[in-house]
This record gives structure tokens, sequence and C-alpha cells, in this order.
């Protein structure tokens, strides 16, 4: 009697252990779900009220153009310069804190820069968040290139930028190769990247 007992008690503790573990399961299974959904609809649109958000002008096309000389500050207050960087390939990536889309990009921007190493990535900050808030998102999204304060003109100077994230790929001669609207994919990103790395050499 005692051992059918025992029998009956372990096998409840059996039967409990995989419902929790079900559960577990489950629960991871479709919080990885929400979280690819997430992403995807982040990589189809921009993010509600923020601005650029919604349908505005065609931004013009500045491929074959020189691209537009800039001067800004850093976030460690720093002036930079494009011309600093003459003769190298340059991807200047316009952002914001409030664009999701762009905080899903900068992670593979900081992952191009590692494994093309005569690769620039400039990130400039499109938006009125505080420095220290822009700070705190370019750290958290794992960025280490130099993010550049807007000085309210270098978009302008870009043909106004409609729609974050914009990027724009410019060559060793300084003529812009690639200019891009939106997310794209992250084979799409290191495609133009391998042009403009290869590009001129």
């Amino acid at each position: 009697m005692m051992k059918r007992s025992a029998l009956v008690v372990v096998a409840m503790v059996v039967g409990v252990t995989l419902l929790i573990w079900a559960g577990v399961h489950n629960r991871r299974e479709r919080s990885l779900a929400m979280q690819k959904a997430a992403e995807k609809a982040a990589m189809s649109m921009p993010e509600a009220n923020a601005p650029g958000a919604g349908d505005g002008p065609a931004q013009p096309s500045l491929e074959g153009k020189k691209a537009a000389a800039f001067s800004l500050v850093d976030l460690d207050g720093k002036k930079v310069t494009l011309a600093d960087y003459k003769g190298k390939p340059v991807l200047v990536n316009f952002w914001a804190t409030w664009c999701a889309p762009c905080k899903l990009e900068m992670p593979w921007f900081e992952e191009f820069r590692k494994k093309y190493t005569d690769l620039v990535i400039l990130g400039i900050a499109e938006d009125d968040a505080s420095k220290e808030e822009i700070a705190k998102t370019a750290k958290k999204a794992g960025v280490t290139y130099p993010i550049l304060l807007t000085d309210g003109k270098v978009a302008s100077a870009y043909g106004g930028v409609e729609l974050l994230p914009t990027s724009f790929y410019v060559g060793r001669d300084g003529v812009i190769l690639t200019q891009t609207a939106g997310l794209g994919g992250k084979d799409e990103i290191e495609a133009h990247i391998q042009k403009l790395v290869g590009a001129g050499k």
C-alpha cells in the first residue's frame, strides 16, 4: 500500500513539473513570437505620432551628387566634420530616439563597422531629445561609432529628411553612392556597405 502511495505521489510530482515546464516554454515561445511581430511592424512603418511619420513629399534623390559638408558636435562635445573622413567610405545615418526602426538597425551598423574596418559611420540624432537621452539610447543599442547632435540645418542640406531612418552612403570621393529612406533588411544594408567599401579602391 505504501509503495503504491509513493508511486502516486511521484507520478503527481512528475505531472505537475511537466505542466510547469510546458507553461514556461509556451510563455517563452509567445514572447519571442510577439517580439518578432513587433520588429516586423516596426520595419514596415514609422512610430505613430512621431515627427516625420506619415506621408510627406518624396525626398529628392542625391545619388551621384557631392555630399553636403557639415560640422557637428558629438556627445563628448568634440567637433566632427565630414571632411575629417576624406578618402574613406562614410555612412551618414539620420535617426532619432523616438524612431523604433532606427533603434533596430543601429546594432547592425555597429556589427558592420567592426566587420568592414575601413567603413566610417556617423549617426546624426535628428530630434529634440536631451543629450543624455540620446546618449542613453545609443548606449542601449551598443553603438560606439560617433553620434552627432543636429544643428537643425544638416537635414535640409541633405534634401530634407522626410522619413527616419534615412542613410546616405558617401564614397571615398565624397559623392553619394546610395541613398535609402526607412528600414531595409540587414542583408540589403550590408549589400550597400559592400558596394560602398569596394567603390573607388
